[in-house]
């Protein structure tokens, strides 16, 4: 069988980064005094209310200004300055009205495409991290409170000494073409979708689910499309990932062969269909489909088998 000829059509949102991560500083806690103390140095503040942000761009404060909290190193810009995250130990209330939190799980969707480059890298890192350290508290050894070292990408028992490091998910995400597809983007074959029992009415999507320990990213699309459609995928194309921190996933983006009709178990999927590129158009311009937003890995694995954007900003009204 010939590759898939399909590709993501441009970087998801949620990966881009420019700042860098200077894992270096990690471990030398003079450096990294050092560097908070830097007038060229910001910090952004992670709450429980999310990023603050200002028309769309995110708020980063010098680190003179930051809160009390904890403090995680973020990277290191262009410029030779530092850039840390703050969570701080009690959420401040913005004074300025105009201030909108942007960050949290909802609002983070909805804006990182729109987020430049830089910021969009710090403010998923940022939030990875915070969630991470908010509910990672204790040893998972021996139950004793655990403190931020490595620059708050690790946290240390102080009873038993061991190191304890922020968790990522694995999960695969994958756009399913039907096995008669001739190799040519212009050709007439059709796509996958399938709605989650928990979705509103019109909300459809590419599969995807967890991988689970021991398995590999291919085993692993094989199995999910068996159990969430009763179909068998062959011929899987990783395509590319994006940081998803909801709380705490990669998602691994895929292409995949697949042929018959979907059987859904009803509960967590509770519809799926074929669709050629004219039939989800139609569907996308009378409101009968609503396809992800741009944030979202999903959108650009549809967007790279249809072969040009699609209608819709994704979001439910």
């Amino acid at each position: 069988m010939p590759v898939l000829p399909y590709a993501l059509p441009r970087e998801p949102a949620l990966s881009r980064a420019e700042v860098d991560r200077a894992a270096s500083l990690r471990t030398d806690e003079s450096a990294l005094q050092q560097a908070w103390r830097d007038e060229r140095s910001l910090a952004l503040v992670v709450t429980a209310a999310g990023v603050p942000a200002v028309d769309g761009r995110l708020s980063l404060l010098p680190t003179a200004d930051a809160p009390p909290g904890e403090r995680y190193l973020l990277g290191v810009g262009a410029d030779g300055g530092t850039v840390f995250a703050v969570r701080p130990e009690h959420d401040p209330v913005p004074a300025d009205a105009a201030v909108r939190p942007i960050a949290t799980v909802q609002s983070l969707r909805d804006v990182g495409a729109a987020l430049p480059a830089r910021e969009a890298g710090l403010v998923v890192h940022a939030v990875a991290l915070a969630n991470w350290h908010r509910t990672h508290p204790r040893c998972p050894r021996c139950g004793a409170p655990t403190v931020v070292v490595q620059g708050g990408h690790a946290r240390r028992c102080p009873q038993d000494g061991s190191l304890h490091f922020p968790r990522t998910d694995p999960a695969m995400i994958v756009l399913l073409v039907d096995d008669t597809a001739p190799a040519l983007p212009s050709s007439s074959d059709r796509c996958l979708l399938a709605r989650q029992a928990a979705w509103p009415p019109g909300r459809f999507s590419t599969l995807a689910g967890f991988v689970e320990p021991g398995e590999s990213f291919e085993r692993c699309v094989v199995r999910e499309v068996a159990e969430e459609v009763g179909l068998v995928a062959w011929d899987v194309q990783y395509a590319g990932s994006q940081p998803w921190p909801f709380p705490a996933s990669l998602m691994l983006g895929a292409y995949a062969r697949a042929c018959g009709d979907p059987q859904v178990d009803g509960v967590e999927i509770t519809q799926s269909r074929w669709f050629s590129r004219a039939a989800l158009l139609e569907a996308l311009e009378d409101g009968s489909v609503v396809l992800p937003p741009p944030v979202s890995i999903a959108r650009l694995l549809i967007e790279g088998w249809y072969g040009a954007a699609l209608p819709g900003d994704g979001v439910w009204r």
